[in-house]
Parts: C-alpha cells; structure tokens; sequence
C-alpha cells in the first residue's frame, strides 16, 4: 500500500507527527511507527526512534500480538458463510475431546464461553509452545472459570481452540490456512508467523532507568492463533481498510460488520469507559466516537488498530517495548485528529433511480398511538423509522424486495415492517413486529388492538 502524505494538510501531518512523537519520547519507545487510512488508503505514515537515522519504514515488521485473534476469527467467520458450521454450535459437534465442548464457537469469539485468562504456568508468553502440545496443556485442569454466556472474561486459550477448530476443519495448519485464505488474497505479504528481515527486536525498558533488557520472541506453538503474528503498519492498514469494507475474496461486508456488532454482555467496568467487544474485534466509545479495532501486546511489543467507520479514518501504531506508550490511546487520538482536522464530506445526495407509487404513499408521518414518527425513503431502496419528538425508538431497515423492511439496529432490528392494506388495496396501517402505526393517533378505521373508545377524544371537566 503506497503512502501519499499529500492528501492531507501540512498542519495535519504536523500534528500526527507530534502525537507519535510524544508518545514515544514520554513511553521511551525504543521505536514506533504509525499510519493513517483515509478513504480506503494510506495517507500518512509517521516513525520515531531512539537511534537517530533509523526511523523504520512502513515495511519493518513488528509482533502485533492479540490482534492475531481478529485475524483468526476472520477465518471462523469464513467457515460458517460456507456452511461449515454455525455459530451457535457447541465446539464438541465439529472439535470432540476438548473437555469444554459445551461451549459455543460464538461464545469463543466474543470470549463469553467462561474459560481462564490464561494458560497454566509458566506464562505462555514467554516461554516456548513445545511446552503445551496439547489442547489439554493449553486448558488445563480447571479450563472453565464462569457460566457460558453469563459474562465477558477474556481467555486467550478460547482462541486456541478457534485455532484448532479451523485446523480441524481445513485439514491444514492454522498459519497455512491463513496464509491462502486471508493474507494472500488481501496482499499482506509481510504479515507471517515468523519474523522476516527487516523487523523490530522485542525489548523490556527499565521502569526506573533509562535501560533496556531484549525479550524473548518465543514460538507460541499451540497458542499461535492467539497471538503469534509479526505484520507492519503497510500490512495493518490494508488490514483495517478490510475490517471497514470487506472484500469479497475474504469475507462480505456484511459478515465484517458482524464482526463489528457488540456479542458479549459488558462488564461494569466495560460500561464505565463505554467499551464492549463483537467477534474477534473491540468496540470503544472515545471523543464521541465509535471506534473498533484491537490491541495487542507480547513481551517486547505493543501493537492497536483502530478505526471509526463514521469518519472513514482509520490508525495503526506499533511499538517494540513490553510496555510504555498507550497506542490504543495513540492511536484513537490519530483518528480524532485526522476527523476533526479534515472531516470527511459527505457524498452528495442523489434522489431515486425509480419511484414505486405503492411504497411512495407510506412516507410520512405515522403514529403508534400517540407518539409520533416519520417514515422516510431512502434512494437506496431502503427507509428509516425516526421519532419526532427528542427521545423514542428509531432504525434503519433494509428492503426485503416484496414491499417489506427488516430492521438493522436498536430495538427494531431483525423486525419486520409491513403495510397492512384494506381490501381495496389503500392502507390500513404499518405492523412493525406487532405494534401498529397508523397515520391518525389510534385511528378508529384501523386495527388498533384493544379498540378505540366510541366517545372518541374529549376534554376534562374542571
């Protein structure tokens, strides 16, 4: 992926530059490198090091850690829109003998299947894979720390299992499954499971001097789809271009948003900071944005992406420290700054290409009994259901091609939204997964369950 700085304004640039910078100075970064996406493109790419004259370029691998989870959930993902399994299957169906097979594969995605954090000692993180062989010395002997689908608890085991799982399936290993399915196809040619010349060297800073230690870079063996990848930021940000858009050699736009939507309960410290987390991605509210993405972080690195879809900006920030600069936090605040500098423009708007009389006659406004909506056609076939007043229910819905909705968010989604029409053909009113919207508050003529008093409406006496 080419990187053309032109395409933002030099303040812009200036002010990336200064936020990478800070964070590596003040973190004592040994290095950080960082891009920006804009658009479905590179348009920014910023590098900081300790050593004068060696900036690394967009092309030096780093290890990116948990974000190897994302990677692996796309290819569960791929399983089940080939019909090799559905999500809500437990894992005993597709991988017997694990012990937890009553889990489900959706509930090891959104780490809600109740298993440990961690493997048994000694950190797997730092020590070599040849030490767990099996899933059993992954699990170990108490696997399961929560009910199944009672709570968000983290579990980097889950996601070996996930890896297995695609193993099973496939018949093939999990970075060979990978490399053909998502890498090659997205060209991330510098994203392996091994490092490859140029990368980073992993290293420990000294809390309290100015001092370094070199980490490890162990084979994770076992634990390898949770966390064994090395990629670049020119890689991530094909990457993150793909978590907003899809591509349909990998996986549909719709299955990525899929990936996208909350599927785990959020904790209550989750629902302080306004985090959740979907299938195989974070979710975070930050400056009034919705971004999504992941973290990810072994001894000697620190990697995050993060995009907000609304503003088509997307970040990624890779360092090579255990532990120093908050880049989730970096890398939020080169979205934001990005966002706020240079806000996006909207496409221009474009009326219908044809206009159905039949669907034409129900935009306006509806009533469900007294509160009032207004139902508007959008050019893309669809409408979308909005309170008038400040507070109230409101949704997009997707046009289902014989002259009905179904619901894409908040209360309505998955709801269907029909016309109800008399027997010469007007009107009646819209049923909206059984609530009736009608174009009067509780119309007598229409279906209004529990009837309309006779007296119709009054005054009261004083």
């Amino acid at each position: 992926m080419t990187t053309s700085d032109e395409q933002l304004l030099p303040a812009t640039r200036r002010a990336l530059l200064h936020r990478i910078a800070v964070a590596q100075a003040e973190g004592r970064a040994p290095s950080l490198v960082a891009v920006v996406v804009r658009e479905g493109r590179a348009v920014w790419h910023g590098a900081r090091s300790s050593v004068r004259g060696h900036e690394p370029d967009e092309n030096v691998q780093y290890r990116i850690g948990s974000i190897t989870k994302t990677f692996t959930a796309v290819l569960v993902l791929r399983l089940r829109d080939e019909g090799a399994l559905d999500l809500g299957d437990p894992l005993e169906r597709h991988l017997p003998g694990t012990g937890v097979g009553e889990v489900t594969i959706a509930q090891l995605l959104a780490h809600t299947a109740g298993l440990a954090a961690e493997s048994p000692a000694p950190w797997w993180e730092r020590t070599s894979g040849a030490l767990r062989p099996e899933l059993g010395d992954v699990l170990g002997k108490q696997p399961l720390l929560h009910p199944a689908g009672r709570r968000h608890h983290y579990s980097n085991p889950g996601y070996t299992l996930l890896g297995a799982l695609v193993e099973e399936l496939r018949g093939a290993p999990w970075e060979e499954v990978l490399r053909r399915e998502v890498l090659e196809p997205l060209g991330l040619d510098r994203t392996s499971g091994h490092p490859q010349a140029p990368h980073a060297g992993g290293w420990a800073v000294h809390p309290w001097a100015d001092t370094l230690l070199p980490e490890p870079a162990e084979d994770l063996g076992r634990m390898a789809p949770a966390g064994q990848l090395w990629s670049t930021t020119a890689d991530l940000a094909r990457f993150a271009v793909f978590l907003a858009q899809g591509d349909k050699r990998v996986l549909s736009a719709e299955s990525v948003r899929e990936m996208r939507t909350p599927a785990a309960p959020a904790e209550v410290t989750d629902v302080a900071d306004g985090s959740a987390y979907g299938l195989g991605l974070q979710i975070q509210h930050r400056d009034g944005r919705l971004l999504v993405g992941h973290s990810g972080s072994l001894p000697g690195f620190l990697a995050n992406v993060t995009i907000s879809l609304a503003d088509d900006v997307g970040a990624v920030v890779l360092a090579n420290c255990t532990s120093g600069p908050p880049v989730a936090a970096v890398a939020a605040d080169l979205v934001r700054i990005v966002a706020e500098a240079e806000p996006r423009i909207p496409d221009p708007w474009r009326p219908m290409r044809e206009v159905d009389s039949a669907v034409l006659e129900l935009a306006g406004q509806w009533y469900w009994g007294t509160h009032a909506f207004a139902l508007r056609l959008t050019a893309d076939g669809g409408a979308a259901l909005e309170p008038l007043a400040v507070s109230g229910r409101r949704s997009r819905f997707r046009a289902n091609g014989d002259g009905t909705w179904t619901g894409l968010e908040g209360y309505y989604a998955g709801e269907l939204l029909q016309p109800v029409r008399r027997p010469d053909g007007t009107v009646s009113h819209l049923d909206l997964g059984s609530f009736v919207f009608t174009r009067q508050p509780y119309e007598e003529s229409a279906s209004a369950p529990g009837g309309v008093d006779p007296a119709g409406w009054r005054g009261i006496s004083w």
